[in-house]
């Protein structure tokens, strides 16, 4: 499946996860996605992407690391879906939304948090989820500035 497709899903699913242990999972879904796309691109992607997909796998790989790994059977684990990129520009920006969805989702978690070791766990993920966004937003960027480059070189 393609990674808009599964983006989308996971957006949908975390949207519609009614308690705490659902918006965990579909946390930790979103965090292993991430990892997934950011591993593609570091392999498949455009060159100027790579070292920055890189740094996404690990920090996304941190995100799902501070969470409990929720028992899913294969089929039900978006990231081992995950088939083809397509567009990267547009997988990017659908991930970047993602990503700002989780960290919406773990605030509001850890601020109704029963206990201290929840709370924290949300916080270190609420991290990894913005330090991942920051990773996609620099990837858009490098390819806006590739595309400018690239418009540059034809007019000229």
């Amino acid at each position: 499946m393609d990674a808009v497709r599964l983006i989308v899903t996971s957006r949908r699913a975390l949207a519609g996860s009614g308690c705490a242990p659902e918006t965990l999972i579909e946390v930790w879904q979103a965090q292993a996605l991430a990892q997934a796309i950011g591993s593609r691109l570091a392999v498949f992607g455009p060159p100027e992407l790579r070292g920055e997909a890189l740094g996404l796998t690990e920090l996304a790989g941190r995100g799902c690391g501070v969470l409990d790994a929720p028992v899913l059977a294969e089929r039900d684990l978006r990231a081992a879906q995950l088939t083809e990129l397509g567009d990267a520009r547009q997988a990017l920006m659908h991930l970047g939304s993602l990503l700002a969805e989780v960290g919406i989702a773990l605030v509001g978690m850890a601020s109704a948090a029963a206990d201290e070791t929840t709370y924290w766990q949300c916080m270190e993920a609420i991290d990894a989820a913005d330090e991942s966004r920051d990773r996609v937003r620099e990837m858009l960027r490098r390819l806006a500035d590739r595309d400018q480059v690239l418009a540059q070189r034809e007019a000229g």
